[in-house]
C-alpha cells in the first residue's frame, strides 16, 4: 500500500526517538524486560492491571514493539484513506489503550496537519513515555495523555476518529464489547481496530466488525463489503503483513540477523460516510510464477476466489506482478 506522509515524515522522527530510549539501559536488561512482557501479552488470561509497570518496562517494550504497531496501524489507516473521499481527513482523534502512542504517530503519518488528539491508557508510565516521545515531533506536542480504565466503564468524548490497536486481547469478553460500543458511540466518522494477525486476533476483529455494523457503520477496509465475512469460522483467518525495520534490540531478543521483520495483523476500518471500497482485496501474498500471478481475493460479491493473471492480460499482468498483500484489486490504473 502507498501511505501518504507529512512533509517531515514522523516515521523517521519516531525511529530516532525510540533509539534514544535505551541509552543507559543495559542491553541484557532491556532484552529480559521484553521477554517477560511478551510472555504476559501472549497469555490467554486478560489482565486486570497494567502490564507495563515502570519506565524501564515501558522503554524496553516501546523500543521493541512500537515500530511494529506503528506500521500495522499505518497500513490500516492507508486503506481507510484510500476508500474515503479524497478531501477527508479526521479533524480529531482518540486513541483507546494507546499506551505510548503508536497509533497517534500513524495518524500523523497518514494525514497532514494538526488535530486535537487524546490518548487513553491505564498505565501512567506508558502515558508519560508517550508524552516524552511526542515532544520530539511538533504536530504531536499538544496531544493529551489521559489515564483511563479501559473496560466496561470507559467513556470517550465525541471525536472524528477512534483507534483501538492491540488492546482487545488484554480484555475480558464483556470489556471488549463495552470498549467497541464506546468507540462506536463516540466516533462521528470512523473507527479503526487493529489486532495481532492470529486466529484469535482475527476473531476479535470480526466480533468488533459485527458490532460496528450493528451500530450503523459501513466497512471501508479491508473488506469490499459490509456483509458477513465469507471465511468459515475455524478454517482460516484474514490477516495482512507490514514490513518493519529491525533495531539491534529486535535482533538481540529474537536472535536473528535480518534487518527487517514482517508484522502480521488483522484489522477493520468502519465509517459513517460513503466510501469507495476496493473492488476486491488481495488477502494472501501473491504467488508469482513463470508467466502468471495467482491472486487470492475477497470480492465485493461477498466471496473468496483465486484469480490467475497471465501475460496475455497485458497491463493487468504487469499490475499483478506489482500487487502486494492487502492491496485493492484491480488498481485503478489497470481496471480498464
Amino acid at each position: 500500500m502507498n501511505v501518504p506522509v507529512t512533509p517531515i515524515a514522523p516515521a523517521e522522527t519516531l525511529r530516532a526517538a525510540l533509539a534514544g530510549l535505551l541509552d543507559g539501559l543495559p542491553p541484557t536488561q532491556a532484552a529480559q524486560a521484553v521477554d517477560r512482557l511478551i510472555a504476559n501479552y501472549r497469555g490467554r488470561t486478560p489482565t486486570d492491571a497494567p502490564v507495563l509497570r515502570d519506565r524501564s518496562d515501558v522503554a524496553a517494550y516501546a523500543a521493541y514493539r512500537m515500530p511494529a504497531t506503528f506500521e500495522a496501524v499505518r497500513s490500516a489507516l492507508a486503506a481507510l484513506a484510500a476508500a474515503a473521499p479524497a478531501d477527508w481527513a479526521p479533524d480529531s482523534h482518540v486513541d483507546v489503550g494507546g499506551g505510548t502512542g503508536a497509533a497517534t504517530w500513524a495518524v500523523a503519518a497518514t494525514w497532514d496537519g494538526e488535530r486535537p488528539v487524546t490518548v487513553l491508557d491505564w498505565a501512567e508510565p506508558a502515558l508519560a513515555l508517550g508524552r516524552e516521545l511526542a515532544a520530539s515531533y511538533e504536530p504531536l506536542k499538544s496531544v493529551v495523555w489521559q489515564r483511563s480504565r479501559i473496560g466496561s466503564a470507559l467513556t470517550i468524548e465525541s471525536t472524528d476518529l477512534v483507534t483501538v490497536s492491540y488492546v482487545l486481547g488484554e480484555l475480558t469478553e464483556s470489556d471488549r464489547r463495552a470498549v467497541v460500543d464506546a468507540a462506536a458511540g463516540a466516533a462521528r466518522s470512523a473507527v479503526v481496530i487493529v489486532e495481532p494477525g492470529t486466529p484469535d486476533g482475527y476473531a476479535r476483529v470480526i466480533e468488533a466488525r459485527d458490532r460496528l455494523i450493528a451500530a450503523g457503520f459501513r466497512i471501508a477496509a479491508p473488506c469490499p463489503h459490509s456483509a458477513a465475512c465469507p471465511i468459515v469460522p475455524g478454517t482460516d483467518w484474514c490477516h495482512f503483513s507490514a514490513r518493519v525495520s529491525r533495531s539491534s534490540l529486535h535482533r538481540q531478543v529474537k536472535g536473528g540477523s535480518l534487518a527487517y521483520e514482517d508484522e502480521k495483523f488483522s484489522y477493520v476500518a468502519a465509517v459513517r460516510f460513503p466510501v469507495d471500497t476496493a473492488p476486491a482485496r488481495v488477502v494472501r501474498r501473491p504467488q508469482i510464477r513463470k508467466g502468471q500471478v495467482l491472486l487470492d481475493l475477497c470480492g465485493a460479491d461477498e466471496a473468496l476466489r483465486r484469480e490467475t493473471v497471465t501475460k496475455r492480460h497485458g497491463v493487468l499482468y504487469r499490475a499483478a506482478r506489482d500487487a502486494d498483500w492487502g492491496d485493492s484489486w484491480p488498481p485503478p490504473s489497470a481496471a480498464d
